[in-house]
């Protein structure tokens, strides 16, 4: 069964000096709210939007959501899409189809739903009766509810106030895309726009084969990325085995994925 909800609250990626953010990441007065600019760090390989040519048979105006390859596309006209980085959670892999836009909402609230109050009292219990819209508020900025015959199908995607799990697999979660993409998604969609979800077969055949690499972000399976795994994974070992504080981070971060997709699973 799918959660109502799309994630949890996750404190903002914190304040670091990495040089001037990429055009279109910049931070943004948005309402009564300031949007921290992306930081520079954070943008491997694909995950910064941008205009692509378009090999798949959908129409102009259809959203298409490729949960294995982890990206987002709009369709456009003339064979191109926007392509935009997301982060998937297990309620986003849990969607299959197609559905549409049924609700857009600008800075939404949030609730947990029972089973995850239940399943997850330490994370969950202080939000039960309700999270406002704003900064802190694991829906983000913008939110696109999907609907399938006329009923919420609890699928979202929504911006995001973790920017680091961008590209990631996520214990928890819908669709989730930088506050920034979230919000030019939402300006460029109207109610009623198709969503089309793909299967793994689809992702292979328009995206070929991906993998989790050592940071657990998803890139093409290729023998040089494979390799660059290995290369990484010795390197973050040796960071852990200097930095005892950083290995139980990282630890604990492992263990608290773990306990979560435990839980769910045992709740069905």
């Amino acid at each position: 069964m799918l959660m109502a909800a799309c994630g949890a609250p996750h404190a903002p990626d914190a304040a670091r000096n990495d040089g001037a953010p990429l055009p279109g990441y910049e931070a943004v007065q948005d309402g009564e709210f300031l949007i921290p600019a992306v930081q520079k760090r954070l943008f491997f390989e694909g995950a910064a939007r941008t205009e692509v040519a378009y090999n798949g048979e959908e129409v102009p105006g259809t959203i298409v959501v490729d949960t294995f390859a982890r990206k987002l596309y709009l369709v456009l006209e003339g064979g191109m899409a926007e392509r935009y980085a997301i982060a998937v959670g297990r309620e986003g892999l849990s969607f299959r189809g197609s559905g549409v836009i049924g609700r857009k909402e600008e800075w939404p609230s949030w609730t947990p739903t029972g089973n995850m109050v239940r399943s997850r009292p330490d994370l969950y219990a202080e939000f039960a009766g309700g999270l406002p819209g704003g900064l802190d508020n694991p829906l983000g900025a913008r939110a696109m509810y999907l609907y399938r015959g006329g009923k919420d199908s609890h699928f979202r995607i929504h911006g995001t106030i973790d920017n680091a799990s961008i590209g990631h697999a996520t214990s928890a979660g819908c669709i989730r895309l930088f506050n920034q993409d979230a919000i030019d998604l939402f300006d460029r969609i109207d109610i009623g726009a198709k969503v089309k979800v793909r299967s793994l077969d689809e992702s292979i055949a328009l995206e070929g084969p991906y993998m989790d690499d050592a940071y657990g972000r998803a890139v093409p399976d290729t023998p040089e990325n494979q390799a660059q795994k290995i290369k990484d994974a010795e390197t973050i070992a040796k960071l852990e085995a200097a930095n005892p504080e950083l290995a139980a981070y990282d630890a604990a971060a492992r263990a608290a994925d773990q306990a979560t997709d435990q839980q769910a699973g045992a709740g069905g």
